[in-house]
């Protein structure tokens, strides 16, 4: 990656300065607003709320410090490649290596919104930078400087599942590609859940992809340890891949990110995007009120479509763990990869049946049976 593409601004440490003034309006209002509309959305805008309000030097204080903190002096910052209503995320420089920076906006005069924000910082930063796994994604360093925080990760060179999805033809991913893309978000979630966290938002917006084409988990702003569910009110997340149990904001688990997986399973076999022609709160109201979820294609492999409605189930315990996933998953592969068809049965079998079972066996009166010597 050459440095050539990036812009010529670097942070650094540097002697207090007088705040670079924006620009002043023109009377003529309506060209010049979209300028300045522009320039909000540009590098060098929030490079000017970087180095005015007051801040003055992007060097942290030692008391303010952590473990994670960033070295500004070796970030450089390049093209912006997406952006939320308090965020810009650029392409960047760390130490040599290509990152993804997210630059998070603090609202001064906004104070639940502010607070919202803050919280969501500090959950990710502390959430990531405990995670170590290959499906997801690598906390690298962070930095809060008010009114900007900003949070280093490796940079996704394939951007996310959703943009990669929206340039599918419907239905047109194998079923190797679906099982291989489909393995890397379990394995993610399976050590996440492992770790007592829960995600509370996973979609296909926030699994990314690198130049190998694998998938790792990523935004975990919303996210909180297992053990705070309980405190939690309102609910989180994005209402397509919302759990039922969590749109009705009633008492929740880690299998809340089972459903969302089903969801995105769907996604992948479909390549379109889950009920698609209503409102995020049509289809909330659908999901919760009306038990719906996306339809089903008749092409679906049985055995997916086994278990995206074991997914999905309205009953929470009724869903499998991402340990039992990544079980049926590495089973179908198999099966895949050797020529064989699948079935339900090739893979996912619930520890419930399997102690079902168990208490047939037990329960055969064993005198019926004829013992000879």
């Amino acid at each position: 990656m050459g440095i050539s593409c990036f812009n010529p601004l670097r942070f650094k440490k540097k002697k207090k300065e007088k705040p670079i003034p924006y620009p002043s309006k023109a009377p003529w209002k309506s060209e010049m607003e979209n300028m300045e509309r522009k320039r909000f959305d540009s590098l060098e805008s929030w490079s000017m709320i970087l180095d005015s309000e007051n801040v003055e030097t992007w060097e942290v204080a030692k008391e303010d410090q952590e473990e994670w903190t960033a070295d500004l002096s070796q970030l450089f910052i390049g093209n912006k490649f997406a952006s939320g209503a308090h965020s810009r995320i650029y392409r960047g420089i760390y130490k040599q290596r290509a990152v993804a920076v997210k630059m998070v906006r603090i609202p001064t005069h906004k104070d639940e919104t502010r607070a919202m924000l803050e919280q969501q910082f500090k959950s990710e930063v502390a959430l990531l930078s405990r995670l170590y796994h290959p499906n997801i994604v690598q906390f690298i360093a962070a930095c809060k400087k008010p009114p900007v925080y900003c949070i280093i990760t490796e940079y996704m060179s394939q951007g996310t599942l959703r943009m990669y999805l929206n340039k599918k033809e419907p239905y047109s991913l194998s079923t190797e590609t679906v099982l291989r893309l489909a393995l890397d978000i379990s394995r993610g979630m399976e050590y996440l859940h492992s770790q007592g966290v829960v995600h509370r938002d996973l979609k296909s917006n926030n699994l990314l992809l690198n130049d190998e084409m694998r998938v790792k988990v990523a935004d975990f702003g919303t996210s909180c340890l297992e053990t705070q569910t309980q405190e939690s009110k309102g609910n989180m997340g994005t209402y397509r891949w919302m759990a039922p149990e969590m749109v009705k904001e009633k008492p929740y688990t880690r299998k809340v990110d089972v459903y969302s997986f089903g969801i995105v399973l769907w996604e992948l076999t479909t390549a379109l995007l889950p009920f698609q022609g209503m409102t995020p709160v049509q289809a909330a109201f659908a999901v919760a009120e009306k038990n719906e979820r996306p339809p089903l294609p008749a092409s679906c492999q049985p055995a997916l479509a086994h278990l995206i409605k074991r997914c999905w189930a309205a009953e929470p315990s009724k869903r499998p763990d991402f340990t039992e996933i990544v079980q049926a998953l590495e089973k179908y592969d198999e099966c895949v990869r050797e020529g064989l068809p699948l079935t339900p049965h090739s893979g996912l079998i619930s520890k419930n049946a399997i102690l079902d079972r168990f208490k047939r066996c037990v329960a055969i009166d064993s005198n019926s049976i004829p013992v000879h010597a």
